[in-house]
């Protein structure tokens, strides 16, 4: 079986542009926070040298994570959603 190396923290985040952290409800916001902070606890737990990224400090005081604005090219989200849950091809 072929090696496939170490995980890094940035393998398992999840990062948004200011636009969609806005578009969050409070339990979508909580959700991230836990799954983000559960991720980094299991990358630590397993001995993985992490050294601890800004937006987990910024998640552990309670804190809005730091917003990273991006471009996403269309093939990667060729779907775009309606107002009542339908996707849409773009």
């Amino acid at each position: 079986m072929k090696s496939q190396g170490l995980v890094s923290f940035k393998d398992v985040a999840v990062d948004f542009t200011q636009e969609e952290w806005q578009q969050l409800d409070s339990a979508q916001k909580t959700l991230y926070r836990d799954v983000m902070l559960e991720n980094y606890s299991h990358l630590v737990s397993m001995g993985h040298p992490v050294s601890k990224p800004d937006v987990i400090s910024k998640l552990e005081q309670g804190e809005d994570p730091w917003i990273i604005k991006r471009d996403i090219p269309n093939w990667i989200c060729p779907y775009e959603g309606q107002a009542d849950g339908r996707l849409d091809a773009v």
